[in-house]
């Protein structure tokens, strides 16, 4: 694993224990157990969500006996109930507080239906967990409805699309006075970052945890940590070389900050890009390219699993592709054939005669 993510590994981690002292002690058992089956980040998500649930329990639910969460026992985790959690989830709709915690300065806080289920999800396998072992009577999280997730119109570029956009970034037009300025020192790196995202289907935090060594161009393929810390090795195509080999031609020319030295895509201040940055850069080229679509990183993942299994027809080989375990996470990856059907049909569409 690289030092990228061992680092970012090393702070989930730590992060995940300062957590569990806001939440029953017992939980740490739970965390321990899922510490080989999760990755840390999913955990981190955890630690978060349930932090919530057990701050609402002790200030919000009267007939649980349990005056702070410290003196929140299994025994008292044992008589929640399906009210309980449906009152819950009511309350997430808008709550007052600071991060969740209840602590600081006071905000409103909404979730909308796919923060509910991340958090309903959090407790079902909190108590999936403690009721497979047998310390409480029952699971009432199995016994609640997943709220319902509204139908998103699918957005993915074509071909033609992705050139448009790799263009805007290749030269720079209709970009403002100060953009063109920061254009002629991250020209290469852009086109190479978004040849990357369109021609292999690389996650956002897979591109930045890029070091140098991990790319091999000759061979054309490159090493990346999935989720979960698997090693995958991808490969590329002839446009993502020559764009890689320019990039990586000013790259090594490029001191970098002390202790970014192994980073591939490197920041104005030589730094290694974030996560924010390269949604940020997107954004900015996309608005150039095509105003209509709201293009981010993951829809360009989306748009290469959408376009290999068009051209393939195998969706196992494209679930492999986009480092999926299950194919029906793939399935959702790319557009229906009636939206590309309805999109040929429009284009078709005259409508004035024509002489």
């Amino acid at each position: 694993m690289s030092t990228y993510h061992q680092d970012k590994e090393q702070k989930n981690i730590l992060k995940i224990r300062e957590l569990q002292k806001d939440l029953p002690p017992f939980v740490a058992e739970f965390f321990r157990n899922k510490a080989d089956y999760t990755s840390s980040q999913t955990r981190l998500a955890y630690a978060y969500d349930l932090r919530l649930f057990f701050n609402f329990l002790v200030n919000e639910i009267r007939d649980i006996a349990a005056d702070n969460v410290d003196n929140f026992t299994l025994e008292h985790f044992g008589q929640i109930n399906v009210a309980h959690i449906e009152e819950f989830m009511e309350y997430l709709s808008y709550y007052v507080s600071s991060d969740g915690s209840g602590k600081g300065k006071a905000r409103g806080v909404q979730n909308k239906l796919d923060g509910k289920s991340r958090k309903l999800s959090a407790i079902r396998s909190l108590f999936a967990y403690f009721y497979k072992k047998g310390k409480v009577p029952a699971n009432p999280a199995e016994l609640i409805d997943t709220p319902p997730q509204k139908e998103k119109a699918k957005v993915y570029l074509d071909v033609d699309e992705i050139a448009n956009l790799i263009d805007a970034a290749d030269n720079g037009s209709n970009l403002t006075k100060k953009q063109k300025d920061f254009h002629a020192y991250t020209r290469s790196r852009d086109v190479a970052l978004l040849s990357l995202f369109s021609g292999t289907g690389i996650r956002v935090s897979e591109a930045v945890g890029l070091n140098i060594s991990d790319v091999d161009v000759d061979r054309g393929s490159f090493k990346v940590v999935r989720k979960g810390g698997n090693e995958a090795i991808l490969f590329f195509n002839e446009e993502i070389e020559i764009a890689l080999r320019e990039y990586l031609e000013i790259r090594l020319a490029t001191q970098a900050k002390e202790g970014h030295e192994e980073a591939l895509f490197l920041s104005i201040q030589n730094q290694r890009l974030g996560v924010r940055s390269v949604q940020n850069l997107v954004k900015k080229y996309s608005t150039l390219a095509d105003s209509l679509k709201k293009i981010t990183p993951h829809k360009l993942r989306t748009s290469f699993g959408t376009n290999m299994y068009r051209q393939t027809g195998d969706i196992y080989l494209v679930a492999d592709l986009l480092g999926h375990s299950d194919v029906n996470t793939t399935r959702k990856s790319y557009a229906d054939d009636k939206q590309e059907a309805g999109r040929r049909a429009v284009r078709n569409l005259r409508l004035r005669n024509e002489d």
